[in-house]
């Protein structure tokens, strides 16, 4: 269903009323297409806290957007800096990545306002900000308390930056090893993902031949894939050259045919919630595969005083059970091909919680679970990654039949006053499903727009 609020403050009287009255003014996102592959602009390079020695130049310079760097503090409201490699222009960036791997102490905390305070209001809409931070260290109750502090910054910055822009923070200590985090949160593809936190290890990243099509010559499995989001990711994935398998239930096997059809791949029909499912899936990709997408999921959603068994037990069994179950199974049976990634479906009920839905956000949460636990062990025993996404409100068929303010609110009620589409859920499952995203590994992303509910 089209947000028509959205189309409406678009306009020129929109703008006007919803100024008067103090509501929102969502600004259409600018999403990844064939003719706009990239943000519209230069990048600006800001430090904080001095020389982190990390090498982020060559990886800035791969993103596809000229590069401009200037240390902290040396500003006087210039919001270009001194262009590396080409000129920067004297319009506002599209994009500000601060380093601040490098603060370490209260003091150097003020660097951080020093560098963003005279460029953020310049931020093109849209655009973006990448904050860098450090790993806490255990040993320096100083340095883990300001590090920890860029995530109260960053998330507060993601609330009042408006106009499309978004704000994250990411976690490294290898600027290399990054190349992928950065290429999606610098890119129209992370449109809708907001104040978040990710941690990227020290890992040699295993870099594609062409970053265009990274995803060539490998099989992606992606469970409920016959419509909505599930379709979606197996659209993007297949866009970036992977043979998909589309799974859905017997009774949606039409959809499910037709759709692998389209994408060249293939269609699986079967209950995930069978005992044997893992072991019929791993029969029927007697070659392995190389990326699990647990998608299928389903709501029941009524207040707990009133839910009978059947409703908790149905959700809880399709969204969690089943996806610990088929892991297991694939994991033990050597499905899975070194250097493969498990995406789960989480969703930001279960980290946040939502009313009439215990049973949902139960499951979800569970899966939150499930993936910081056996992302080590998998990485360690398997070299498979394991990691999810949390999405928050998403244009779909579902949410397309809640009531009209109930829907409303839960557009509204993120940093970007707008709901998601399939797609945001898919670019991120496609990043972390990136033969060079082994360094993200355990980590819950949401994709909401930064929801107001929740951290």
């Amino acid at each position: 269903m089209a947000d028509r609020y959205l189309s409406f403050t678009a306009t020129a009287p929109g703008r006007f009323l919803t100024a008067r009255l103090g509501l929102p003014q969502p600004a259409a996102l600018s999403r990844w297409t064939p003719e706009r592959p990239s943000l519209d602009g230069h990048l600006l390079h800001l430090t904080a806290g001095g020389p982190s020695g990390l090498d982020l130049a060559p990886v800035l310079a791969r993103t596809g957007l000229p590069t401009a760097t200037e240390a902290a503090g040396a500003t006087t409201g210039s919001t270009t800096g001194s262009a590396t490699g080409s000129t920067a222009g004297s319009t506002g960036p599209a994009a500000v990545v601060l380093d601040a791997t490098g603060v370490r102490d209260v003091d150097a905390l003020a660097e951080v306002h020093a560098a963003l305070h005279p460029v953020v209001r310049s931020v093109a809409a849209s655009g973006r900000v990448v904050v860098l931070g450090a790993p806490l260290d255990a040993r320096d109750h100083h340095q883990a308390a300001v590090q920890q502090a860029l995530e109260g910054f960053v998330r507060s910055l993601g609330k009042e930056i408006g106009r499309g822009r978004t704000v994250n923070l990411v976690r490294l200590t290898d600027a290399s090893a990054a190349e992928s985090t950065l290429r999606f949160l610098l890119s129209p593809r992370s449109a809708y993902v907001s104040g978040q936190v990710i941690g990227v290890a020290a890992e040699e990243p295993d870099r594609p031949a062409d970053w265009d099509l990274p995803l060539t010559g490998r099989t992606a499995l992606v469970t409920g894939a016959a419509r909505g989001i599930g379709e979606a990711v197996a659209q993007t994935l297949a866009r970036y050259g992977a043979h998909v398998v589309v799974l859905d239930v017997p009774q949606a096997a039409e959809d499910a045919h037709r759709v692998a059809a389209r994408l060249g791949g293939s269609a699986l029909t079967l209950d995930i919630t069978a005992a044997d499912a893992g072991e019929r899936i791993a029969a029927e990709l007697p070659d392995g595969l190389d990326i699990l997408i647990h998608n299928a999921g389903i709501t029941r959603d009524r207040r707990l005083v009133n839910m009978p068994a059947e409703r908790w037990s149905s959700v809880l069994d399709v969204n969690l059970a089943s996806v610990l179950r088929t892991t297991d199974a694939l994991l033990a049976k050597g499905a899975l091909r070194t250097g493969g990634r498990i995406v789960a479906t989480a969703s930001i009920a279960g980290l946040a919680g939502n009313a009439g839905q215990t049973n949902y956000g139960a499951s979800k949460a569970g899966v939150a679970g499930l993936v910081r636990s056996l992302a080590p062990r998998a990485l360690a025993e398997h070299g498979v990654t394991v990691n999810a996404v949390a999405p928050g409100f998403i244009e779909t068929r579902m949410t397309a039949a809640v009531p009209l303010f109930i829907r409303e609110a839960g557009r509204r009620m993120n940093s970007l006053a707008q709901g998601g589409l399939p797609v945001d859920v898919a670019e991120t499952t496609a990043w972390l499903a990136h033969p060079a995203s082994g360094s993200v590994n355990g980590q819950v992303v949401r994709v909401c727009g930064q929801s107001l509910l929740g951290a």
